[in-house]
């Protein structure tokens, strides 16, 4: 979680939940003082503060032997301090937005030129609907660092005619994350030899993609353990509703455009539900 709501732990999180107090001491301090004894002498400066956790958080996932990190970039990607990883199983992207100008650029184009450069050689990417020039900065990125890209199919593909999946994160905008989701997890499930999920097959140089500039993933039915992961997933500050006595508190941490945006749909809807 960046930033974090309460405590800097949530930053690092193992099995959904923030490592104990005691872990973050001993590793925080393992970490600081091993750059401390082989810091550059000249340049006698420690790492600022997103790049020494980021270091932590690797640190920790390796000496607590997690079987999958999923780490997610602190600002674009080009840049970041995470892209650093070298063959990641899988890559995503999640819908655009306008933030942090002075460092990624004021265009929707540009920052999806600073967020297509987690892509990596060989490794399949996955995006979901963006708007046209974005979507196709990310496909030129892609094929410049010759990445398999795909973009995921809406979450109504999931669900098959069957029974609505059921989010335990609240809003519409949550489906696309859903769908993205699954595409990831489907990816390492793939790689670990689990069957049943369905193939992605790499899509030819020149293939005719019915008018979209990036191949569609297939959809798959989800298993049950997906299923109760989507059902079960919380964010707290993320479209969170407290209720308190007489007062409910509806909570979003919502900061750009189109963020707010999805913030004020759903609490239009909530608000609604609620006065049902």
């Amino acid at each position: 979680s960046s930033p974090h709501l309460v405590q800097v732990r949530e930053r690092i999180r193992i099995n959904g939940q923030p490592i104990s107090k005691e872990l973050f001491s001993k590793y925080f301090w393992l970490v600081y003082n091993r750059l401390e004894e082989t810091k550059d002498p000249v340049h006698a400066s420690m790492p600022a503060y997103f790049r020494f956790l980021t270091i932590m958080a690797f640190h920790v996932f390796l000496q607590e032997k997690v079987d999958l990190a999923v780490v997610e970039v602190g600002i674009g990607g080009a840049y970041d301090c995470t892209n650093i990883i070298r063959a990641p199983v899988v890559c995503g992207v999640s819908s655009l937005g306008i933030d942090h100008t002075s460092i990624l650029g004021d265009t929707m184009e540009k920052i999806a030129w600073q967020k297509g450069g987690i892509f990596k050689p060989g490794v399949p990417a996955f995006t979901v609907a963006q708007p046209e020039r974005p979507l196709e900065v990310l496909r030129d990125r892609a094929q410049e660092r010759e990445c398999l890209l795909y973009l995921c199919p809406e979450l109504d593909a999931f669900e098959g005619g069957r029974r609505v999946l059921e989010l335990g994160l609240a809003g519409t905008h949550q489906r696309s994350n859903a769908a993205l989701a699954l595409q990831l997890a489907r990816t390492w499930l793939q790689r670990r030899s689990c069957r049943g999920l369905g193939e992605l097959k790499e899509v030819p140089p020149g293939t005719e993609l019915a008018g979209r500039p990036v191949p569609l993933a297939p959809a798959f039915q989800p298993t049950d353990a997906m299923i109760q992961g989507l059902r079960e997933t919380e964010w707290l500050g993320r479209t969170q509703v407290l209720p308190r006595g007489p007062v409910t508190w509806y909570l979003d941490g919502a900061h750009t455009t189109s963020s707010v945006q999805a913030c004020v749909r759903w609490f239009r809807q909530a608000a609604l539900n609620q006065d049902k």
